[in-house]
């Protein structure tokens, strides 16, 4: 993955889990079922690797010269990066994608975050004939976290949903390592001092207050485990799928950098 070099921090590796085995992928569009459309919707929700996520994605649609364009209906980190463009006009969007033939557009860059796209420019975007994805959902860098009322924010044009959890979070507390951990700790029934164990990131990801909030069902749903970078991960993300209680015919993808 990133082999074109748009991306080098995103070279890593995907597989899929079927039936409590490791399956590894050629590429995370392969894992994801995504390597043969070419003018997907796709929308990142969750934590701990959407942005991450959705440059590994990009740098292959770019690599098969498809075009991506990557946006936000949250907040998007602006880079210093010929990719990067803040408060564009069409036209200046599809210049640079022309150019560059990958694109990150958003509003502003306050405290280095782009904002969502005017909202005739947005419907535009959503409208041309490349790979458009979706960060649509915040989370402040950490690994795990439970939806506010207002989030996710998903484009109803969206044809898969990619809900991503931070592996790094199983085994610490709450408190810690959680983006509204009052609302998580509620939900799953803990205090925020308590642990996060894989059933509950198996929890989170089934259910409609959570990973599933606001996916149609007309929208492909995908659970990424990220941040499986050690052995000792990988035997987590097996765990969390086998407290799954739906796995057979839902598809799990696991990431990460195979470093051990």
């Amino acid at each position: 993955m990133g082999r074109n070099g748009l991306f080098p921090e995103t070279d890593r590796v995907a597989a899929q889990i079927r039936q409590g085995t490791f399956v590894p992928c050629a590429s995370l569009s392969e894992a994801l079922g995504l390597d043969g459309g070419k003018h997907p919707r796709i929308a990142a929700v969750g934590a701990g690797g959407k942005t991450t996520t959705l440059k590994t994605l990009a740098a292959e649609y770019a690599d098969r010269e498809l075009r991506p364009v990557v946006i936000t209906t949250t907040h998007m980190w602006y880079e210093s990066s010929p990719f990067f463009i803040k408060d564009p006009s069409l036209n200046q969007m599809l210049a640079l994608l022309d150019k560059e033939g990958c694109v990150f557009a958003g509003s502003g860059a306050d405290r280095g975050r782009m904002k969502s796209l005017p909202d005739e420019l947005y419907t535009r975007v959503l409208e041309f004939p490349v790979p458009v994805l979706v960060e649509a959902d915040g989370s402040r860098m950490l690994p795990v976290k439970f939806p506010a009322a207002h989030e996710p924010a998903l484009p109803h044009q969206t044809d898969c949903v990619l809900s991503v959890y931070g592996l790094q979070a199983v085994g610490r507390r709450i408190a810690d390592v959680s983006f509204r951990p009052q609302l998580l700790a509620a939900f799953l029934d803990k205090q925020p001092e308590e642990l996060i164990t894989p059933s509950d990131i198996a929890r989170l990801a089934q259910s409609p207050l959570a990973g599933r909030k606001n996916v149609k069902h007309t929208m492909e749903y995908v659970v990424i485990l990220n941040q499986a970078d050690t052995r000792s991960q990988r035997e987590t993300a097996l765990a969390v799928w086998d407290a799954m209680d739906w796995q057979r015919g839902r598809r799990v993808v696991v990431t990460g950098y195979q470093t051990s």
